[in-house]
């Protein structure tokens, strides 16, 4: 250290060590218990720390995390401010925690002392915003939550987040930094190894294994049913070897990405309830909700296998799912140990799983007619069916192009061919989550299109003008596509299956489910020199979405707000 040196501060040595153990970015919204963190990025002078990016609201910061490690898989950090920073963060939080991303998720803790300090209190708020227990708030959706505490080196504790949070099952983590904590000088560590993050996944056990593609290979009609087998893209294409060298048909529930390829001869679609009544061999993967239990009838003395890190979903609270064979391990491994363990098993069975082909084969077809007979009407309606606005982002999308989806598309007739083409979040449901995953995954693959497909109430909830703000100030041109049905579509859906017959049903306006007047969402993006379309009749939106495509591709962030069906 020279002799004009300042110590390293707290503050520098959490940025220093997030660098060195691979965090890249940090998405953020300040306040006043930032003050050493502002101060040690001032005085970074070209060390090597994240990148900061201000995102001026919680929600679309923790989406942003959760979209560039979808695309990436790489994790990132957040940092918000204090209690009130947490609260607005906790949405975006349970769709990382129902997710499996590792997003490490740090807040300023109020400063403690009233005097005696540099960071002590020196504002009124500094007291509103104290709480007994600040972890309390998160503490039932993070893996690991914990307070720097004075003289503690925070390299160890960053260490720690990142280890717990890419360890399988993987999750976020949540870190308070109080300020005057952040203010003090580093604590040096006992050691500083720079180490791959998290541990070494568990493989699944060869009995297990040998016991599961036993069962596969005697069974007359096999199924796999995932939702988030194809997150690595190892297991992506484990899965597809495993599918297609032994004529396993996979069908997929609310997938939150792409498992299989929409053209591999083997993927039978997203609604497996008709195939489960055939099956007599079920192998889920990585799905925590493969079916709808009130809805779906098994085949009598059908063998249920489940594997997954945790196959039994421990971190939710209720959970009853058939199962003969609970299997835990690391995805990835266990597609390829079941794919040499049924090597041996099927030798002589070449005729067998050759007429299981071709039934699945037929089934595709059914299944393709299907949409062919949907799309026949769809592309004539008004308003526009769903069906139609897929169909023409399929004309339209490059192969490699990402789509982020939330509750804005029939993902049915999609075709997603690439490993990470398709994001969406899996079951928590905290709505604002489009807009901002389709940032990260611009900043994670800036050389792709991504194009957000959102409804209207989602992109409410985006917090548009934020995300529009980062897209425009980072340089991050998206192309959103609003599917705008005037409704909480989901809601009146959910009403409808509970209460078919209701009165309800029969109300001229269902109660608590209109989004009317509709807001002219296309001119958003006036204020940040975007461009706007609004679509409401079948035959202009290819040239509308096309439109929106052209300028995105040139630099400039695109609006098309589609009127959809399900207006009422």
């Amino acid at each position: 250290m020279g002799a004009d040196a300042q110590p390293e501060i707290a503050a520098e040595a959490y940025l220093r060590r997030l660098a060195e153990r691979g965090i890249e970015y940090v998405f953020a919204n300040a306040g006043t218990d930032f003050a050493p963190v502002i101060e040690a990025l001032s005085r970074s002078g070209g060390k090597n720390y994240p990148r900061f990016i201000t995102v001026p609201h919680e929600n679309v910061a923790m989406a942003m995390a959760h979209g560039c490690y979808r695309v990436s898989g790489k994790p990132a950090a957040v940092m918000v401010h204090v209690t009130v920073g947490t609260a607005n963060a906790l949405c975006g939080l349970m769709n990382a925690a129902r997710d499996s991303i590792p997003t490490i998720l740090t807040a300023g803790r109020t400063p403690s002392t009233e005097t005696g300090h540099i960071a002590s209190r020196n504002g009124h708020n500094h007291w509103a915003q104290e709480a007994f227990d600040q972890g309390a708030m998160v503490r039932e959706f993070v893996k690991w939550d914990y307070e720097l505490r004075h003289g503690q080196p925070v390299d160890s504790l960053v260490d720690r987040a990142i280890d717990i949070a890419m360890s399988e099952p993987r999750g976020p983590v949540y870190m308070t930094l109080p300020r005057e904590v952040l203010a003090d000088s580093a604590v040096a560590p006992r050691r500083s190894t720079v180490r791959p993050a998290g541990a070494v996944p568990a493989r699944p056990a060869d009995s297990a294994i040998e016991e599961a593609a036993r069962l596969i290979a005697h069974a007359e009609f096999p199924l796999i049913v995932t939702s988030n087998a194809g997150r690595n893209p190892q297991a992506f294409a484990n899965l597809a070897k495993l599918a297609a060298d032994y004529a396993l048909p996979v069908a997929q529930f609310a997938p939150s990405g792409t498992n299989l390829a929409t053209d591999h001869p083997m993927h039978l679609g997203y609604e497996p309830s008709v195939l489960l009544a055939e099956a007599d061999v079920v192998l889920v993967l990585d799905s925590v909700v493969p079916w709808i239990p009130k809805t779906t009838s098994l085949r009598r003395g059908a063998t249920i296998i489940h594997i997954s890190a945790d196959p039994l979903a421990s971190r939710y609270p209720f959970r009853e799912f058939e199962a003969d064979y609970l299997i835990a391990g690391e995805t990835r491994a266990a597609l390829s140990m079941l794919h040499d363990a049924l090597r041996d098993l099927t030798r002589g069975q070449e005729e067998a799983i050759e007429r299981r082909r071709q039934a699945v084969a037929g089934k595709r077809e059914s299944l393709d007619a299907k949409w062919r007979t949907i799309l026949a009407t769809a592309r004539e309606q008004t308003p526009i069916h769903p069906v139609w606005l897929t169909t023409c982002l399929n004309d339209l999308k490059a192969k490699d192009a990402i789509i982020v989806n939330e509750l804005g598309l029939n993902i049915g007739p999609l075709e997603m061919t690439e490993h990470d083409s398709f994001i969406t979040t899996y079951g928590s449901s905290g709505l604002g989550f489009g807009l901002g995953a389709a940032l990260g995954a611009k900043l994670a693959a800036p050389h792709r299109d991504v194009i957000a497909v959102v409804g209207d109430g989602s992109y409410m909830f985006g917090n548009p003008l934020s995300y529009h703000f980062v897209g425009n100030a980072e340089k991050l041109p998206t192309l959103t596509v609003i599917a705008n049905n005037h409704s909480w579509h989901a809601v009146r859906a959910s009403t409808l299956s509970v209460y078919p017959d209701g009165d309800a049903a029969k109300s001229n306006v269902m109660p608590l489910t209109r989004l009317e007047p509709s807001p002219s969402f296309e001119k958003t993006l006036d204020v940040y020199g975007g461009y706007g379309e609004k679509v409401e009749r079948p035959e202009d939106l290819r040239d509308a979405l096309q439109r929106g495509m052209d300028a995105v591709r040139a630099g400039v962030p695109a609006v098309v707000n589609v009127h959809t069906r399900g207006r009422h």
